[in-house]
């Protein structure tokens, strides 16, 4: 048998080929083995810069016969996750390619740090990350966790729904530098807030902080919160910005602190309260819609789903490019992406349906009542159809066409308005705490985005069963991605959102539908538990459509 007839081993990471096709570089190198021709130094920076886990034990061995386990930490793989953060920053790398390298970092300091001495480490600075009071959310500060501490600093995460007392407490016992707090409710900016007023008050606020989550910006951060607080807060768009305003707070902690004039504090309410104000002046909105016939008084509820048929209403855009974070390059037309994704996001995709089947446990509960709108207000009416119930609230445009979500309701006779709650249950967030204490970012990433747009998929399949049961299918598109775009009689609209933007109108929900029922409970700043699940108002008005109300 000749040389070229023998079996050829194959010893590269085809993700990693893969990788390179899509940041278009043009590899003219051939050889199978991606580590050939470099030296030990080289060879570590590209095990962290690829991601690649293959070998990187036999050379972290290597690279022990010349180097203390700290130096290698230090001046070799950090260049490797400094180099990894400048390719995300300039739009190179994707999330989950970041991810990977994070976890052979943190693999490889699993090696190193059994062999150094006692009092040896390799800790740049530490921080304390914990999400807010009241908010569940904790993908983004999870993430920021990752990218700091595979980049040498000590974190401390305290986790969700962390009051101001708790926050202090820990950044005292662990004796951090730095305390972050993230949170993705409008409410949370302002929980953050009250907790610098806090801070201020009890002596502490020469902690810099630094700040992050969906709902923050950056003139709210360094000009209205820096106005406030009389230490120093800092505003982090990403992970990465995180990371280099660690940099940035450690070299000029012990400066000494400018002198600063700080603005009296008021709290402000979370919408506007003229919004609320109804003064005769309503939309153009059509007012004689006649209602559909009332399918039944109250709520039921369903727990027998196929979860693949659940699976099949999943927005595959909002979950790879939202949720994964697999972005456009600039330079790459938008059709040779969507092929990139198909190719690539597509089987993680049906890998993550497949682990996550048995996970999922898919639950709704959903109502109609009888109701009639009063100026900006929606009244829920008794079976009677006649007797008060419960009341919404909503407030009403400014300007524009004057919308107010009332308006979609007849104050003359009685109407019918729809509510539904679900889930897709607890078991999605267990999988995820286990993945990130475990290390293995990339399906933390998967998972989280599969449980958030899971939730959504049921959400999007119910309201549809919901419009069949008011009898307004009638314009029901004959594929699934066209109902993304809400192209069907009626919406659906979700609290905390600018059309209904009050959270505390959960309560009434929950007065309504009781989705105890179905294991889904209401926090104490009115947010959904398990964090996989999603809650609305469906109007069946035929100019029924989503505004902002500023």
């Amino acid at each position: 048998m000749t040389s070229e007839d023998q079996p050829r081993q194959v010893t590269y990471d085809p993700l990693i080929e893969l990788m390179k096709r899509f940041e278009n570089v043009k590899v003219e190198d051939t050889k199978l083995d991606p580590f050939e021709g470099l030296n030990i130094e080289e060879a570590l920076k590209k095990h962290i810069i690829d991601g690649i886990r293959k070998n990187l034990d036999e050379h972290l061995e290597e690279a022990l016969q010349q180097y203390k386990p700290l130096e290698i930490i230090n001046t070799i793989l950090l260049e490797g996750m400094k180099t990894v953060g400048e390719l995300f920053g300039s739009g190179k790398m994707q999330l989950p390619f970041v991810l990977q390298s994070a976890e052979t970092m943190k693999a490889a300091v699993r090696v190193l740090e059994p062999k150094m001495e006692k009092s040896e480490s390799s800790e740049r600075g530490s921080i304390l990350l914990a999400t807010v009071a009241g908010d569940v959310h904790d993908i983004g500060k999870n993430l920021v966790d990752i990218i700091l501490s595979n980049n040498g600093y000590r974190t401390v995460n305290i986790g969700i729904k962390q009051p101001i007392q708790s926050i202090l407490d820990k950044a005292q016992e662990h004796n951090v530098d730095v305390i972050g707090m993230s949170g993705l409710l409008v409410k949370s900016t302002l929980i953050m807030k009250e907790n610098l007023i806090e801070m201020n008050e009890r002596g502490v606020s020469h902690i810099p902080v630094i700040l992050g989550g969906a709902a923050l910006t950056r003139g709210y951060v360094e000009q209205d919160l820096s106005d406030i607080y009389e230490g120093k807060v800092y505003y982090a768009q990403d992970a990465f910005e995180g990371l280099s305003l660690m940099g940035t707070i450690l070299e000029t902690k012990d400066e000494e602190p400018e002198e600063r004039v700080i603005k009296p504090y008021s709290r402000p309410g979370i919408v506007d309260s003229h919004l609320y104000v109804f003064d005769g002046v309503t939309s153009d909105v059509q007012k004689d819609v006649a209602p559909p016939s009332l399918p039944f008084y109250g709520a039921r509820s369903k727990t027998d789903f196929d979860i693949n048929k659940v699976f099949d209403y999943v927005n595959t855009v909002a979950l790879w490019r939202g949720q994964w974070q697999f972005r456009r390059p600039d330079d790459m037309p938008n059709p040779e992406f969507v092929k990139w994704l198909e190719g690539h996001a597509g089987p993680i995709f049906e890998r993550m349906k497949m682990e996550l089947a048995p996970v999922m446990e898919p639950k709704v509960k959903w109502g109609y009542y009888w109701c009639r709108s009063e100026g900006n207000d929606l009244i829920i009416l008794q079976e009677d159809a006649k007797t008060e119930r419960l009341r919404f609230k909503f407030p009403r445009q400014s300007d524009n066409r004057r919308m107010c979500l009332a308006d979609y309701f007849r104050s003359d006779v009685p109407d019918v308005v729809a509510f539904h709650i679900v889930t897709v249950g607890p078991e999605v967030s267990k999988r995820e705490k286990e993945l990130f204490e475990k290390g293995e970012y990339r399906d933390y990433l998967y998972t989280h985005g599969m449980g958030v747009e899971t939730a959504e998929a049921l959400a999007e399949y119910w309201h549809q069963q919901v419009r069949k049961e008011l009898g307004i299918d009638d314009q029901e598109p004959e594929q699934i991605r066209p109902l993304f775009a809400a192209r069907y009689h009626g919406c659906r609209f979700s609290f905390g959102y600018p059309a209904c933007p009050n959270l505390e109108d959960q309560r009434l929900i929950f007065e309504l539908l009781e989705p105890e029922e179905i294991g889904i409970e209401l926090t104490e700043e009115f947010m959904l538990a398990p964090e996989q699940s999603t809650s609305a108002l469906i109007a069946h008005h035929p100019e029924a459509r989503y505004f902002n109300v500023k």
